[in-house]
């Protein structure tokens, strides 16, 4: 190749080679317009908090938690649930240890009022549960909502009007002033109709929520909150839940913990509020909102499982609860059967948890990449070994595997699933497999040899290969069984016995090429005396690698023995699985052999 001194960026003396690549750099990226109309929209307004203390808090307890999956989970759906699925729904949260559920809008319709009145009249709510149902503001909705609680032991009546300028002009056409008397009236109907309609036996509740809280402005949504507590009198055993509900979302996370420590800071009587959060996931950072709006000074989270609810759903309780516990904090909820949970959750709302959701998806725990499931591997072998210096069990200590964030144990999964096989997999992923199922530990250069033969049958076939196809085709490869009779040599029996020169002598009952043969060798060992048999029948074998473990502990435990051998010019792993280690070691060489002459 020449080199002209004039060429742009090559001297002839410089030294440079021609043709090299230009380097990317921003300059060689470039974005083009959308074309979409972006002059439609506009962006979210910004909260003048300067001195913000949010960033620096963590969540080292749990929220408490309320579970609308009954309202606005099941208003959300298709088909809404039936009385039945209502129930199941009802008592799984009690179950999951859930104390505070919305279960209606009993105003809305008899099926609703019906279901409130049935958990109450049945004695299906334990006493430390509080029941919460929603109202709108508006006289015969209050009292019929009232009186679908009679009998209750703990109940919350939620009462809510939207609050947000685009609302007050389009939809009700009132005055802010006009606005706030609608949710000062209401609360003032509430507190008349609890005390006409419920008794003593009945520990009552307020809450109330500026609908829509994401876009009043902030000045006015604290003026609504004042003139609803100047109502209610929040005191010492009187407390008020002010909900501010994200209804639809509309900006970062960052800007709505702003928003909530802005009002934290501001509320009178602040230490008689439970301050309550209720994102919905239109920007999809629900979970994000609504942990920043804890650190920001929210003292309570609504929400569904598995994020059931209007368009995009509501912030997901099942990955906020996990998340906690995923970095040692008590979710107070029990998340330890998660499998039941999605199942339950996908029979009542008659809708699919997708398989890759946190936690709970079918594939969540599952690594395909060759390089994951090498981590993963060494991770588990890491976290026994480290078990076993302390002492401890694995459960004792602190959780510490590669790409997996929790123990899958914890929440009722097993193992199984933990390492699938694709063509995108690896050696690790496979030896794993190998390794949980049938407690086989392949040495490295052998799972190297072994993961070969799967990526030519997944580059055949494509998809996925399952535990029990990894397992066929090792017994194929290594393994002859009855069903699928292999090699040029069986082994029958083996005797050994010492020379007069200190030597070991061999005698091995085999079947060669169909014939009954016995082969006879000495050497330094059981191996090296096989290998001299061996020669008799013109096999070259020259020992590189050997070893072995037992697959399970006891008197009746089996060996496995991995040799890998030089025959006759190929390099190649076997394997022999016997309750007498010399047998397994001599049925791993036969197997090597076999391999070679396949």
């Amino acid at each position: 190749m020449t080199t002209h001194s004039d060429t742009p960026g090559h001297s002839a003396t410089s030294g440079s080679a021609v043709g090299r690549p230009t380097p990317l750099t921003a300059a060689t990226v470039t974005q083009r317009p959308s074309g979409m109309p972006i002059h439609k929209y506009g962006p979210y307004e910004a909260v003048d908090i300067p001195d913000r203390t949010w960033p620096d808090n963590r969540i080292t307890v749990a929220p408490r938690w309320l579970s609308t999956d009954l309202r606005d989970g099941n208003q959300a759906l298709i088909d809404p649930m039936s009385p039945a699925r209502k129930r199941e729904m009802f008592d799984l949260l009690v179950r999951m240890g859930y104390k505070e559920i919305e279960v209606g809008f009993p105003s809305s319709g008899q099926t609703d009022f019906d279901f409130v009145r049935s958990i109450i009249e049945e004695g299906a709510i334990p006493e430390d549960v509080t029941i919460s149902v929603l109202t709108q503001a508006r006289e015969e909705l209050i009292e019929r909502t009232v009186d679908s609680l009679r009998g209750a032991h703990r109940a919350t009546v939620h009462l809510y009007n939207a609050t947000a300028p685009t609302f007050r002009r389009v939809v009700f056409r009132g005055t802010r002033e006009q606005v706030k008397q609608i949710a000062v009236d209401g609360t003032r109907l509430v507190v008349e109709y609890a005390d006409k309609i419920l008794g003593d036996e009945t520990v009552f509740g307020y809450q109330y929520s500026p609908e829509i809280f994401t876009d009043t402005e902030l000045d006015f949504a604290l003026e609504v909150c004042e003139g609803v507590m100047d109502v209610w009198q929040p005191e010492e055993g009187r407390e008020i839940i002010l909900n501010l509900p994200a209804t639809v979302e509309r900006s970062t996370p960052s800007t709505h913990a702003d928003r909530f420590e802005w009002m934290s800071r501001r509320l009178s009587r602040r230490e008689h509020i439970c301050l309550s959060v209720h994102p919905h996931n239109d920007r999809g950072t629900a979970v994000a909102a609504a942990e920043l709006a804890i650190m920001a000074g929210a003292d309570r989270i609504e929400g569904c499982l598995f994020g059931q609810g209007e368009r995009t759903g509501n912030v997901d309780l099942v990955t906020l609860g996990m998340n906690l516990f995923s970095q040692g904090v008590d979710p107070q909820i029990d998340f330890s059967q998660i499998d039941e949970i999605r199942r339950t959750a996908e029979y009542c709302n008659q809708m699919e948890i997708h398989p890759r959701h946190p936690y709970a998806g079918d594939l969540v725990y599952t690594s395909f990449s060759g390089s994951h499931q090498d981590a993963i591997k060494k991770g588990f072998e890491a976290l026994e070994a480290s078990a076993a210096e302390q002492g401890k069990t694995v459960d004792e200590i602190e959780w510490a595997v590669p790409y997996l964030p929790i123990d899958p144990k914890d929440v009722g999964r097993s193992y199984e699933a933990v390492i699938r096989v694709n063509s995108q997999s690896g050696k690790g992923g496979i030896a794993y497999v190998l390794k949980n199922d049938h407690n086989l530990d392949l040495p490295r250069r052998m799972q190297i040899e072994f993961s070969k033969t799967i990526q030519a049958k997944t580059d055949a076939e494509g998809g996925e290969v399952t535990p029990g196809q990894i397992w066929a085709a090792f017994q194929d490869e290594y393994l002859p069984t009855e069903d699928n009779r292999w090699g040029r040599i069986a082994l029958r029996s083996a005797q050994t016995s010492t020379t007069s020169e200190g030597t070991d002598a061999l005698t091995v009952e085999t079947v060669v090429d169909g014939a009954e043969t016995v082969l006879t060798g000495t050497g330094n060992g059981p191996l090296a005396a096989f290998f001299d048999a061996l020669a008799s029948i013109d096999v070259d074998v020259r020992l590189l690698d050997y070893s072995e473990h037992t697959l399970s502990e006891g008197a009746a435990s089996q060996a496995a023995a991995y040799i890998e051998c030089a025959i006759d010019g190929q390099v190649l792993w076997g394997v022999g699985i016997d309750a007498n280690i010399v047998r397994a070691s001599l049925k791993a060489v036969v197997s090597a052999v076999n391999r070679a002459r396949r």
